[in-house]
């Protein structure tokens, strides 16, 4: 399985970005996938989620209603859009996927199996 990242680079506060997740090796359908990031410093901390067989989304407090997770099981991408960029969101943004995901784990990072290569995103003026 693997899992590419994209659509990541410079924009000004205030200002949308949307990232893609491009998957390959494994039926979209099959697993659940999300999003993490990690600032300088910082440690890796999640941002959106979906599980597989489901449409329900999952977010951390700081990106809730900003940022929309969603994905395109016949084309096996998964999306992040981001809307109302703040400095602090400025991170490397990964993709993740797993076939076993349960609601419970979503918010760990140890339990997802599938990384993407991240994008770095800047929110920046």
């Amino acid at each position: 399985v693997q899992l590419q990242a994209s659509g990541g680079g410079l924009v000004q506060p205030g200002g949308s970005l949307r990232l893609t997740c491009s998957a390959s090796g494994l039926p979209s359908s099959s697993y659940g996938m999300g999003w993490f990031r990690q600032a300088p410093g910082k440690e890796r901390e999640f941002v959106a989620a979906m599980r597989k067989g489901t449409s329900s989304t999952y977010y951390s407090n700081s990106v809730k209603g900003r940022f929309t997770i969603s994905r395109d099981n016949a084309n096996n991408r998964g999306y992040l859009q981001m809307n109302s960029l703040r400095p602090e969101d400025t991170a490397v943004y990964y993709c993740v996927a797993d076939g076993q995901i349960i609601l419970s784990d979503l918010g760990r990072v140890n339990a997802w199996e599938y990384w993407g290569q991240g994008t770095l995103v800047t929110v920046s003026s």
